[in-house]
């Protein structure tokens, strides 16, 4: 018994050994070598994102006069109606519209939408829209960071 207690402790030595040496080592994720080896490309969205939160109307939005009632939320209605009117007006490469999870802001009734450059930093805005109503006027927005 005496012997299969030192080998076993003689195991978790050598285990723990390993682990710490393992330790010390720069990862290959902190790696000068590895950094250098991932790609980059110049996006054609070179004037600027709009990230338009999902999460923050649930609710299906309500259908008005000038549109049917597909079943999508307000939010998903906000993206589609973005994403059509840069490709109507010939933007649609210099802007990328995409729908992103909870961007921590939540208000009530209304969509979380950040504009930025892709370099981000101090000219990223924050706006909160209603889905319907600020359409236009979020649109100005956007067509103002070219």
């Amino acid at each position: 018994m005496k012997k299969l207690k030192k080998l076993i402790k003689r195991s978790l030595k050598g285990i723990i050994q390993r682990f710490s040496d393992n330790s010390q080592q720069p990862s290959p994720l902190n790696s000068r070598r590895s950094s250098a080896a991932i790609a980059t490309v110049s996006p054609r969205w070179k004037s600027g994102l709009v990230l338009v939160c999902s999460q923050c109307t649930k609710e299906r939005s309500l259908s008005d006069s000038n549109r049917p009632n597909t079943g999508a939320t307000a939010s998903e209605e906000l993206h589609n109606w973005l994403k059509s009117r840069l490709k109507l007006e010939g933007l649609w490469g210099e802007f990328r519209v995409v729908s992103t999870s909870c961007l921590g802001v939540c208000p009530k009734g209304r969509v979380a939408v950040v504009l930025g450059n892709h370099a981000g930093g101090e000219n990223c805005q924050c706006l909160i829209v209603d889905p319907n109503s600020d359409r236009e006027l979020l649109y100005s927005h956007i067509k103002h960071k070219i």
